[in-house]
């Protein structure tokens, strides 16, 4: 089994539902990202990641930045693990309050033109092939992760923290939870 981490990016410099909807890193996420990197490079032998691997938005990408270059490499952008994709015809303005109410239900219950049951399922299946890889991603979808492998249905599996890390094992064929990351002392409603 190799060893596969998930990171949430760091303190973006706006929140969501604001009216910067790519918002960067501020100078707290900045720092969150340097030691998520200090954390990755710490780690030994194969537990130690060879590949990083970006959600397309900004402040993943920048959570990833110190990391991928501590390595040499440039991150790989990968959709599959960027934020939960809003239904069609919900406007930005809308996008917090769908998502608040999300929050409070399960995968299957959520309103909206996509499976996001089957969402969840399909960034589970991508990470399979990841080990030895640190994965910059979001709150829902490192939730969609963590509550598929613990097998609970609620969105909300746990509060993931900036620039916290989840420890993942994968073998290529199955994917398992090692630790969550940290959680967030406050919530994301």
């Amino acid at each position: 089994m190799e060893r596969l981490y998930l990171i949430r990016h760091g303190r973006p410099s706006a929140t969501w539902g604001g009216h910067d909807d790519d918002p960067g890193l501020d100078a707290q996420g900045q720092a969150q990202a340097e030691a998520a990197r200090d954390w990755l490079l710490g780690q030994v032998g194969a537990a130690r990641p060879r590949l990083v691997v970006s959600s397309p938005l900004r402040r993943c990408r920048e959570t990833a930045m110190p990391t991928a270059q501590a390595l040499g490499l440039a991150p790989e952008i990968d959709p599959i693990v960027g934020e939960i994709p809003t239904p069609a015809g919900l406007s930005a303005g809308d996008r917090p309050a769908w998502l608040r109410e999300a929050f409070q239900g399960t995968w299957g219950a959520i309103q909206g033109d996509v499976d996001y049951d089957a969402w969840r399922g399909d960034i589970c299946r991508s990470l399979l092939g990841r080990g030895g890889t640190a994965v910059f991603s979001h709150y829902v979808a490192i939730n969609a992760v963590v509550s598929k492998l613990t097998g609970v249905d609620q969105v909300l599996a746990f509060r993931p923290d900036h620039a916290s890390i989840t420890v993942l094992e994968t073998d290529g064929a199955t994917l398992k939870l090692v630790e969550k990351g940290a959680e967030a002392a406050t919530q994301v409603l």
